[in-house]
């Protein structure tokens, strides 16, 4: 629950401490003196957008700090445990807002995004406010008040991502399947390509082998007379070849070497000379025997090239890279060979994944219906006790299409009169009905909330008498089950507070201060007589308020 709100320098406040304790803790004060400055600093802790208006003037800054005990709040232990934010039982929520309007939130001392702070929040505190009756109009908020009564976050935060997952499953499947139809005309170029390919079917280096027989077939002339030339004059001419020369000199340095054995290496080196002058003869004649003047296959082999090169320009690649794009078509049409079991697998996906999203929001729907009349019945008994003891409200759930958020809509229809028509809550209800009907189902749903403490800022507007005291009431039987805390203009409201705290505002010359401070049992006479009586306070308004307190006390015992 929260224990203490510090405000400094914020909008009319100097420095402020607000120390709520358990049950319903009322806080009233003249019109104009900041009631609303708490909850506005309490929101900015919690996350709310910042302003730079909000800086009291002449300072640099506004702070406002939020003290939580966490000793009833599980959720919210477990949250900040999860993120190394813990500090014993309790929480510390800071924000700072400078003039150029640029602010910073902590958690624990820690600086952290303002969407954890958001976060936290949820789990900490519930802010009602007197202008949240308008946001009941929408079927999304009626729609959020059922679900909540109905104890559905948990199912609904798993039903939105399987309509997430399902959502994406189908678009999967929808793209592949207009792919498939894209690709038929893609499948018939394949089949035509790979079919000249195959024909073809050029191996993978036999472009490189025809294009080295086309040269070699191509100079046959010149390379028979060059290789006869090299031949006669290494080893097969009658005077002169290289081989007997070689063995002349041979023959030479052996002699020689017999007189000086340094010669020796040297006549090695000649001998090795002759000897690979033999063996390049002998590669010569080997090369010339196959070497022959094949004119019909130069010509296949030039046709071969030919065709090579037409194809390779026709499917714009480089010749080289004939037989490899071949090969890509090959797994291409593969691939698309394959496309009806992708599909399938696809289908079978989508189908897992709204099967599992039907499961689940059927469960919803389920929680709904078993909820709606209790909701309504149970608005309708703060209503009957709120003055309105002809009304009657239902909760309509019609199909519609599967979304994120089910397969119904959720409708409040109702009446203020007998005998009339329920209509939706938006097209019948007053402002003074609308007021009472956000209070009775604000009264309602707070008590299945999870959340430690709820604020109420001024819910009670447009109700006096006997109504305000049943308002009190019910806000002082909220404080049984959580928290709370209401801002109020309503001396029945007040005196049915545990504890009552006040706002005063002191108007200087030159500044403007907003205070809060707790009342005495004597001050809150005061307080709920001014309520009662204006600007001038009888003893019988005296009087009149000390009975309204002590009649309290006597209710809550």
């Amino acid at each position: 629950m929260l224990t203490h709100l510090g405000v400094r320098h914020f909008a009319t406040v100097e420095s402020l401490e607000l120390e709520p304790g358990r049950g319903l803790t009322t806080i009233s004060g003249e019109t104009g003196a900041g009631k609303s400055v708490l909850i506005d600093a309490l929101g900015l802790t919690l996350g709310d957008r910042a302003d730079s208006s909000v800086v009291r003037a002449g300072c640099e800054r506004a702070e406002a700090e939020a003290t939580f005990d966490l000793s009833d709040c599980p959720a919210a232990r477990q949250w900040l445990i999860s993120r190394e934010l813990d500090h014993d039982d309790d929480c510390i929520l800071r924000r700072t807002v400078r003039q150029d309007g640029r602010s910073r939130a902590y958690i624990n001392g820690s600086p952290v995004p303002i969407t954890e702070v958001r976060e936290l929040g949820e789990l900490l505190i519930s802010i009602h406010s007197q202008h949240e009756h308008q946001s009941l109009l929408k079927k999304e908020s009626q729609r959020a008040l059922l679900d909540s009564f109905a104890g559905a976050d948990s199912l609904l935060r798993t039903l939105r991502l399987q309509w997430r997952e399902w959502r994406d499953a189908r678009k999967a499947r929808e793209q592949a399947l207009n792919s498939a139809r894209e690709s038929g005309e893609r499948q018939e170029l394949l089949r035509f390509q790979l079919e000249e390919l195959d024909a073809f079917d050029l191996g993978e280096q036999e472009l490189a082998q025809l294009e080295s027989e086309q040269k070699r077939l191509g100079n046959a002339d010149a390379l028979i007379r060059l290789c006869q030339q090299s031949l006669g004059l290494l080893y097969e001419q009658e005077e002169g070849a290289v081989a007997d020369q070689l063995a002349r000199v041979q023959h030479w340095l052996g002699d020689a070497a017999d007189g000086d054995e340094t010669l020796g290496t040297t006549l090695s080196t000649v001998e090795s000379a002759r000897l690979q002058v033999e063996a390049a003869a002998d590669d010569l004649r080997h090369y010339l025997d196959r070497l022959d003047l094949d004119p019909e296959r130069l010509i296949q082999v030039e046709e071969r090239l030919g065709q090579a090169y037409t194809l390779a320009r026709k499917h714009r690649v480089r010749p080289e890279q004939l037989s490899s794009h071949h090969q890509t078509l090959r797994d291409e049409a593969s691939r698309l060979d394959n496309h009806d079991s992708h599909l399938l697998a696809l289908e079978a996906q989508e189908h897992q994944a709204e099967t599992a999203f039907m499961e689940s929001a059927r469960r919803l729907s389920e929680l709904r219906r078993s909820h709606a009349s209790a909701l309504a019945n149970g608005v309708l008994g703060n209503l009957k006790e709120l003055g309105m003891k002809g009304a009657r409200l239902e909760i309509s759930l019609s199909a519609c299409e599967p979304g994120a958020e089910g397969l119904e809509e959720v409708e409040f229809l109702f009446t203020a009169n007998p005998g009339q028509p329920l209509k939706p809550l938006a097209k019948v209800a007053s402002g003074g009905e609308l007021s009472r009907v956000s209070l009775a189902i604000q009264v309602i749903c707070a008590k299945t909330l999870t959340v430690p403490s709820l604020v109420f800022d001024e819910v009670d507007v447009g109700v006096g008498g006997g109504i305000a005291e049943i308002v009190g009431r019910l806000l002082r039987e909220l404080g049984d089950h959580a928290q709370v805390l209401c801002i109020t203009h309503q001396p029945q409201v007040a005196s049915l507070g545990h504890s009552h705290w006040q706002v005063q505002k002191q108007q200087k010359k030159d500044s403007t201060h907003t205070s809060v401070s707790p009342l005495t049992n004597e001050q809150r006479v005061q307080e709920v007589a001014r309520m009662l009586g204006g600007v001038e306070i009888t003893d019988s308004t005296l009087a009149h308020a000390r009975e309204m307190l002590e009649k309290s006390q006597a209710h809550s015992a």
